[in-house]
């Protein structure tokens, strides 16, 4: 079985080109309910293109106490922002910074808050068994536009072939170094059927939701957990997990936000 990775831990979006698939050893792993460590070579990026956050307002990044980034996020209310649940199930408050309104890591524009709470959805385990959602609460508002969440009502951005958009300052190739900008790329959404035959029960219906393409080439990866799966608007999902990054016939996995958005809008107020 080929390895699967927490798309966090480590800072832009993978975009390989087919041609430069990467050859990754297979990694044993004990059961399917149980991730094993990541392993793998570096690839040239030959696709997707830098982004700017003044086009995209919303989407931020989690950095530690030492200014490392980790994970990216998604900023839902002036105060609030929506990110993976194992980015910060482990941490306290005062462990976390957002950093918004900074397209590259190495300035200092934009805004560094604080945060004063962290919500994980009360189901969440691991990112296997789905609810890999959280909500961080800021020590203060940043004056950002919010994304709104997609809903129960919006079946259509979840079909599959929609196109969307995913970003984050995340690694350049499986176990690759970080982007110093933010990058972002497009995915089609695919059929829970399709992933379900991909993943088996490490898929869950209505709690994820997959995207990409059957050639791989495009896709999140390590450090892009967190941040933002966009569709019409709305925030449709959150980075969550996939088997390494951008390989052929394994797309990335993401949180379903319509299945959680009344919960998560419950922390919003």
């Amino acid at each position: 079985m080929r390895q699967r990775v927490w798309r966090n831990r480590s800072a832009t979006l993978l975009i390989v080109a087919a041609l430069w698939v990467l050859l990754v050893p297979a990694g044993a792993v004990a059961s399917e309910s149980q991730p094993a460590a990541s392993s793998s070579a570096a690839a040239p990026i030959v696709g997707g293109e830098p982004a700017e956050v003044a086009d995209h307002p919303w989407v931020v990044y989690l950095v530690d106490t030492a200014g490392k980034q980790f994970c990216g996020g998604t900023i839902a209310a002036p105060d609030k922002v929506v990110t993976a649940g194992h980015c910060v199930a482990d941490q306290r408050p005062d462990g976390i910074r957002v950093v918004a309104g900074r397209t590259d890591k190495n300035t200092q524009a934009g805004t560094v808050a604080g945060v004063s709470d962290i919500w994980v959805h009360p189901e969440y385990t691991d990112p296997y068994r789905g609810a890999d959602v959280a909500v961080l609460t800021l020590r203060d508002s940043l004056s950002r536009a919010s994304l709104p969440l997609a809903s129960a009502e919006d079946d259509a951005l979840y079909r599959p072939g929609t196109r969307a958009t995913v970003l984050g300052w995340g690694a350049t190739s499986e176990g690759g170094g970080p982007s110093d900008i933010l990058r972002k790329a497009t995915v089609p959404v695919i059929a829970d059927s399709e992933c379900r035959a991909t993943y088996g029960s490490n898929f869950v219906a209505g709690a994820m939701v997959c995207a990409g393409y059957a050639e791989g080439g495009v896709d999140g990866c390590q450090g892009d957990s967190g941040g933002p799966l966009v569709a019409g608007d709305k925030l449709i999902g959150v980075v969550s997990w996939g088997i390494g990054c951008a390989r052929p016939g394994k797309p990335g996995v993401y949180t379903e936000v319509a299945s959680y958005a009344d919960q998560i809008r419950a922390q919003l107020s």
